[in-house]
């Protein structure tokens, strides 16, 4: 199987990954050997600099160096690194980066109406900075004068303005008329990036749509604008669109508006055309959202699917979320028995057994079966407990209080952390019943993740639970 190209790829690094191995190959060097065994066709002994090329490209999944290099072409038109740009001096400049919350927090959209109230000729320094505020008639004006500059690369995050459109959340004017206008003077219903160079790319509808790790919240006419741009020729195919709305929630409507114009149909657009093997293709997407929704409970979105004609049999390929479990399979490991009931009744199928069995039974909150199960294999329990280390965590984002107890007096740690604890997600979630149930079972509340370095508090005020975050900035009780 290739192997993923690494973040923000360089033809001078994979240059030196050629020379590298070419030198180790000829060193006799037993790692190298391995590797242009693997990928190169010809006779080691009379591998060449073009044969050590022509081994890293196949190795990451290209059938020639140059079909690498004209990718790695593409990757520097499209690669951009928002989460990396810095606060600015220059008002426009930072109330861009402020309006569009993706890698800033909830905070940046208040922080950018401030700004603009301080400095109110910042709404329009520029066509991004009017995309960002919805002006339609400014944005008219301005590509009457310059039509390219609908589709003109600028501000903090190098983005068209279509992006900063989507993406922004201060108040707009008219974002839907804004957008009419930018679609009609040229811009790209496909404008997007490359988020460190790599795919799936982050577009406009996937800005408009929300979602995402940070639960960025959906934009306030998201239906609208991805009506909008469904109609203008965005590809509905968008594998960053379907996984970070697939986060918020339950509900359909995004997904009845995706499915009606073309999701697990066509080519999958010229975001497939660019990234090639490193687009999933568009059957492949829809059988991921059906796996996600299996994944998650979300029986809503399960019907909204088999209504529309996807697959209950879905499978997994591999995926890190899925592995090569059916939908069904991936239901029943979760606890989801509404929606396992509804991929069963539609023909999935799928069986569990061994650790994958127990896990069921304890996300179920099931005692008596998960002890069954238990006693009948007695080296199930430990293999549990060293091979299933996060299924507190697990149960705690899904709110499984009674599945959370069971792991625990079955010796759970209640602490875990991978990399964060059930707690944080309970805290993110404003899971308030969970919070206290964790807390009861010996949760330590002071404990901070790597990623963020925050605790578990901090986590429920960044997601804006006012109730969890009151309750755990709470003086601990005395014992």
């Amino acid at each position: 199987m290739a192997n993923r190209l690494p973040e923000n790829p360089s033809l001078d690094h994979l240059k030196n990954e050629a020379k590298q191995l070419l030198r180790g190959v000829r060193a006799g060097e037993l790692r190298a050997l391995a590797t242009a065994g693997g990928w190169y066709p010809g006779d080691l002994s009379e591998l060449r600099l073009a044969g050590a090329q022509l081994a890293v490209a196949r190795k990451y999944g290209f059938t020639s160096w140059s079909q690498l290099r004209a990718h790695l072409k593409m990757v520097s038109t499209f690669a951009r690194r928002p989460h990396e740009v810095n606060p600015s001096a220059d008002p426009a400049t930072e109330f861009l980066r402020l309006a569009c919350p993706a890698y800033h927090g909830f905070a940046g959209p208040e922080d950018a109406a401030r700004l603009l109230a301080a400095h109110p000729r910042t709404a329009d320094a520029s066509v991004w900075t009017m995309a960002a505020v919805g002006d339609a008639a400014g944005i008219a004006r301005a590509v009457a004068v310059d039509p390219a500059s609908a589709q003109a690369y600028g501000g903090p995050f190098g983005w068209e303005p279509l992006l900063y459109l989507t993406c922004s959340r201060v108040a707009q004017a008219d974002a839907v008329e804004t957008a009419r206008v930018l679609l009609a003077a040229g811009a790209d219903p496909n404008a997007g990036y490359l988020p460190e160079g790599q795919g799936p790319p982050f577009t406009a509808l996937a800005g408009a749509l929300g979602g995402g790790a940070l639960r960025q919240p959906p934009h306030p006419r998201d239906l609208d604008l991805a009506r909008l741009l469904l109609a203008a020729g965005a590809d509905a195919n968008d594998g960053t669109a379907l996984y970070n709305r697939g986060l918020l929630g339950d509900d359909t409507g995004y997904l009845e508006l995706l499915l009606e114009s073309g999701l697990g149909r066509g080519d999958g657009g010229p975001w497939t055309a660019r990234l090639g093997r490193v687009q999933d293709s568009p059957a492949r997407m829809l059988e991921n959202t059906v796996l996600a929704a299996a994944l998650r409970g979300q029986a809503r979105r399960i019907r909204c699917l088999l209504a529309h004609g996807a697959p209950a049999d879905a499978k997994g390929d591999g995926h890190p979320f899925f592995g090569e479990h059916t939908a069904l399979e991936l239901a029943l490991l979760g606890g989801h028995t509404e929606v396992a009931r509804i991929l069963a009744d539609a023909g999935a199928s799928g069986a569990l057994r061994g650790l994958d069995a127990a896990e069921a039974a304890i996300m179920r909150g099931e005692r008596e079966q998960t002890e069954r199960l238990l006693s009948a294999d007695p080296g199930l329990a430990g293999q549990l407990l060293t091979r299933r280390r996060n299924l507190v965590i697990k149960a705690a984002e899904y709110g499984r209080v009674a599945a959370v107890r069971l792991a625990f007096a079955l010796g759970f740690d209640v602490n875990a952390r991978l990399p964060s604890t059930a707690l944080h997600k309970a805290a993110r979630a404003g899971d308030l019943p969970m919070v206290r149930a964790l807390l009861e079972l010996g949760a330590d509340r002071s404990l901070r993740e790597p990623d963020y370095d925050a605790t578990p508090l901090e986590w429920a005020q960044f997601a804006g639970q006012a109730e969890v975050a009151e309750f755990l900035s709470q003086e601990r009780p005395a014992h």
